[in-house]
């Protein structure tokens, strides 16, 4: 009896043409195979123990491939014709049958092939800057009509794909795919330098610009280039003066949610990190890092000129203007400067007649219990 078994191999480098999707499709004879040839049939009994020992020798290496999936954490298979990722290569070979089965039309301009015409056409509209759907709201216009509806339910507030594990929502599927990995732990993205992985590719990618240094988003008012474009989109708004974070108690704007959260702890008392050495709480995380030194008599800032240390850079700098002799601040009423704001605020109470408040002195009291131990 002879058999014929179908198998796919994966292809390293992607496909340039249509042929090459083809070939990942191969046919060889193999004596293991389950398919038996038709012209090889005849009326002979099977035999049993042969049958027995392939079936077995089959259940032991998926049971060996099974164990070896949850052992690398299931990791993906990609497809490398669309990007599509598998838990397991044999879905990944049945997946690549829609390729080959199908006629794929490539871009004239960059090469990449797409699996139909209107794919095609919109993949187009990447090199001809040409964006059919505009947003009746605010004039914002899109290449696809996909990105067009995922934009217009910023407006509306749909977000149609609800998470089953806890209560967000999320405007496209893609990004529900994304936040699921937070509950599963799923992390398929991994930086081949250091081996740090990530559960969305976006995050793969501005990880990747640690090792390599490109900064690729530039300020267009002073050139000052980021890794993130959120990082330029908070700086630009130091150029605009923007301050889109409004405070519900007194209307403060700030210019970053941060700074508002903090802001807001004024009002509400919160002070959400305490030290673990006294028990004193502080409003932000940077405040509690400088408190800490001085249970730890750390100093990180230190004089060039002096070696003096300090447990603040501010206090570094108030320290420096001994050796500059800078006096930046400037008494309004007879001119005279002083190398540190304490300094002008108290001398300013010399034109107002104002006296100064005397700190409340707290007196710890030990009182010693002494007993008379019985001889």
């Amino acid at each position: 009896i002879s058999f014929i078994k179908v198998t796919y191999e994966e292809v390293d480098e992607c496909c340039t043409s249509q042929d090459e999707v083809r070939l990942v499709l191969k046919e060889e004879t193999d004596a293991l195979g389950m398919i038996t040839a038709p012209e090889q049939r005849n009326n002979r009994e099977p035999e049993p123990n042969r049958l027995q020992n392939a079936d077995d020798a089959h259940g032991s290496k998926r049971r060996r491939r099974s164990r070896s999936l949850s052992q690398t954490e299931k990791s993906l298979f990609s497809c490398k014709v669309c990007g599509k990722s598998f838990s397991q290569s044999s879905h990944l070979n049945n997946h690549m049958r829609s390729h080959a089965s199908k006629k794929l039309h490539p871009c004239e301009v960059c090469g990449k092939f797409l699996n139909d015409k209107g794919s095609l056409t919109v993949h187009m509209r990447t090199h001809t800057g040409e964006k059919p759907f505009t947003c009746s709201t605010c004039g914002k216009s899109f290449g696809a009509r996909s990105s067009f509806i995922a934009h217009v339910r910023t407006h509306t507030g749909e977000k149609p794909f609800p998470c089953p594990s806890c209560e967000k929502s999320f405007i496209v599927k893609s990004h529900l795919i994304t936040h699921m990995r937070i509950h599963t732990g799923e992390k398929p993205f991994q930086c081949l330098t250091c081996g740090k992985r990530f559960g969305a590719k976006s995050n793969l990618n501005t990880h990747m610009r640690t090792h390599t240094g490109e900064k690729p988003f530039a300020c267009v008012s002073c050139g000052k280039c980021f890794s993130v474009r959120s990082h330029l989109i908070t700086h630009l708004r130091t150029h605009t003066g923007e301050k889109p974070y409004s405070c519900p108690y007194c209307g403060r704007s700030f210019s970053l949610r941060s700074h508002l959260n903090v802001h807001m702890s004024t009002h509400t008392g919160e002070k959400p990190f305490p030290c673990v050495a006294c028990g004193k709480s502080f409003r932000v995380r940077s405040s509690l890092t400088i408190h800490m030194r001085t249970h730890t008599d750390e100093k990180l800032h230190i004089c060039d000129v002096c070696c003096k240390g300090f447990t603040q850079s501010s206090r570094l700098a108030s320290h420096m203007r001994i050796h500059t002799g800078e006096r930046p601040f400037p008494c309004p009423t007879c001119g005279k400067s002083f190398s540190a704001k304490t300094y002008l605020n108290t001398h300013m109470r010399t034109h107002t007649d104002e006296k100064p408040q005397k700190a409340a002195l707290t007196v710890q009291v030990r009182i010693l219990l002494c007993f008379k131990v019985p001889g």
